[in-house]
């Protein structure tokens, strides 16, 4: 398997795109994001996830992180995708979803032509990611993940959008905590 856009190395930070098979607007609903929330939660607070700024879109979250305490970043994301593809398919079938049949059909499909045997498939494989290297490149990165709620015309500001670190660094409330970069 290649290694290019892993996160196989320790201490370094990376932006990361982990995105829905399908672009399926699944984080349409609040009880989807806080699957998500408490996920990356979980993930900072027994698996060495250090999140430096993200975003939950419909369809994909975006993430500026690093593994740390000798966690490897991409055996993170690998527990987070799994975990929360079943936690996802649970969430669809207990609670209030009109779209569930589609959806639920969608993912089985999406595993059809899968080596290993699986019902659902959530997530597409990988999740692009790309080192940080620079301050510019930190920059850059934080001011995108910021920003796609308000190019997707969300929200007018960033930190009006309450699933993005945004609100942290605008010292606003937010489920997610993150480790503030000193950025402008």
């Amino acid at each position: 398997m290649s290694t290019k856009y892993k996160a196989t190395t320790t201490e370094e930070a990376f932006f990361i795109t982990i995105t829905t098979v399908g672009w399926i607007d699944i984080f349409t609903r609040l009880n989807q994001k806080q699957v998500i929330i408490k996920a990356l939660q979980h993930c900072q607070q027994n698996k060495g996830l250090e999140i430096y700024a993200n975003c939950i879109m419909s369809s994909h979250i975006h993430l500026l992180c690093k593994g740390t305490n000798g966690f490897v970043l991409s055996d993170i994301i690998r527990d987070f995708k799994k975990f929360t593809s079943k936690k996802i398919i649970q969430t669809i079938n207990e609670e209030p979803e009109s779209r569930r049949e589609w959806m639920l059909d969608y993912f089985k499909k999406s595993c059809e032509h899968l080596k290993r045997e699986q019902q659902y498939k959530v997530w597409q494989d990988g999740y692009h990611a790309e080192i940080v290297e620079t301050n510019w490149f930190i920059k850059q990165k934080v001011n995108y993940i910021h920003n796609n709620p308000v190019k997707d015309k969300i929200v007018t500001l960033p930190e009006d959008y309450y699933f993005s670190s945004a609100r942290n660094y605008a010292d606003l409330e937010n489920d997610l905590a993150v480790v503030l970069l000193d950025l402008f």
